[in-house]
């Protein structure tokens, strides 16, 4: 490709290789389909973020990107490619709950890689949320007897409608189950968006979410707010181990009750984005909330239960480690509350990231890299590090291990650290 603005990740499969032994459970066996279009050579798959209504697959819409470039390469093989087809890559199509959800990485990868539709995260937990199962586990009970007594309930994760990582919906239903459950203090350290919703956008969402406490507050005595906050691309969600500094960030504000701070959540987002014009919710700095004597009102402590309340695992794995792991070495932690600490999910189900979660992942086997394993065909899977683990982990279900080393070979290309928006063919050329 000859365009900025998209990047790449490819896939390279060759032909059988010299392990017989994977010849083959049954379930595994592929046959020749003779109506397939046969090719020479390798089968090489790229896949190209954002080239979703290019104009050769649909009529676009204004300001396309793909409808304005030079687009040789694609517009030869849209014209002369044997075989075309057409696939959506949003809603139900991909596992989601309902045809006005947007798709993400994701869920397209975890299809693309799967053959067919399982139902995905969001979906997973609006079940778990609307049947009550997830009030009724054991991991819920744990969390929410560890602070009937004097202890805080902290709810950290991305506050926006968006459903790529988090919905604001689902939040809601743990803060109005809380005290029905005996508990009495709750932090929520939010996460601004930017990304898979308006760039500007966070203050409606903490309006919501502080709308709700007034509520909870007056039908229940709930002592309830938001504690800290920040940017998703500057506090806690990176992914793929790509950028540490921005766990650390979210360890010192959310945990430690350390950064810049301010007596109102609106406050700071007033006061940040009028000290930098221009900036998105994605970006913002991250702010600690405090009392009128300076003193923050929801540090993390000793006794206390945290949930991750994001779905997604792909930037949920590095904050999770920082709060499991007991020879965590990444940043200097300073302090490690004791804490009961679970994911919305688990995240990575081969390293069983977090131990403690609350509803479970979808149930993805016999992926396409599987079958291939099976039949004796080696893969080469290559994308750099804001891409890698789409190729990998999403692709195969989930999964941070290979099915078989002699026969799949994976290459990280480290990204730059910079922001998209500046960058946003990052390293396709």
């Amino acid at each position: 490709m000859n365009k900025v603005g998209t990047t790449t990740s490819a896939s390279w499969c060759s032909g059988p290789s010299q392990f017989p032994e994977y010849f083959m459970p049954s379930e595994f066996e592929l046959t020749r389909n003779e109506g397939n279009i046969a090719a020479g050579g390798p089968l090489l798959l790229v896949i190209m973020d954002g080239v979703g209504l290019y104009r050769g697959i649909s009529e676009g819409y204004p300001g396309n990107a793909f409808d304005q470039a030079n687009t040789p390469n694609l517009d030869r093989l849209f014209n002369e490619a044997p075989l075309f087809l057409e696939l959506k890559a949003h809603g139900r199509a991909v596992g989601l709950p309902s045809d006005s959800d947007m798709g993400n990485s994701e869920v397209g990868h975890n299809t693309i890689g799967g053959g067919r539709v399982f139902e995905q995260g969001a979906k997973l937990v609006n079940a778990a949320l609307e049947s009550g199962e997830m009030f009724r586990s054991p991991t819920w009970r744990r969390l929410v007897e560890r602070v009937q007594t004097d202890g805080t309930f902290h709810l950290l994760g991305l506050l926006s409608d968006g459903n790529v990582h988090s919905h604001i919906d689902q939040l809601s239903t743990l803060l109005r189950q809380l005290p029905l459950d005996g508990v009495s203090r709750v932090r929520v350290h939010a996460l601004a968006d930017g990304r898979d919703v308006e760039p500007i956008s966070f203050h409606h969402y903490v309006a919501q979410l502080e709308d709700l406490f007034v509520e909870l507050r007056g039908e229940y005595g709930l002592d309830g707010a938001i504690a800290s906050g920040g940017g998703r691309m500057r506090v806690t969600m990176d992914r793929y181990q790509a950028d540490w500094e921005i766990v650390e960030r979210g360890w010192k504000t959310h945990v430690l009750g350390e950064g810049r701070k301010f007596q109102s959540t609106q406050e700071a987002i007033a006061t940040l984005r009028s000290e930098k014009p221009g900036v998105i919710d994605q970006d913002l700095p991250p702010f600690v909330i405090a009392d009128s004597q300076g003193t923050a009102i929801g540090p993390i402590e000793n006794g206390d239960s945290v949930v991750f309340f994001n779905f997604r695992g792909d930037r949920a794995i590095e904050i999770s480690r920082a709060f499991t792991e007991k020879d965590f070495s990444e940043f200097d932690r300073r302090r490690m509350p004791s804490v009961g600490y679970a994911g919305m999910m688990e995240y990575d189900g081969d390293l069983h990231i977090p131990p403690q979660y609350l509803v479970e992942p979808p149930a993805i086997a016999g992926t396409v890299s599987e079958y291939l394993v099976h039949n004796g065909v080696s893969q080469l899977a290559i994308a750099e590090t804001q891409k890698f683990g789409h190729v990998t982990y999403f692709w195969n279900g989930n999964r941070s291990e290979k099915f078989d080393p002699r026969l799949e070979d994976w290459i990280e290309v480290p990204s730059d650290k910079v922001s998209f928006d500046t960058r946003p063919e990052m390293k396709a050329r």
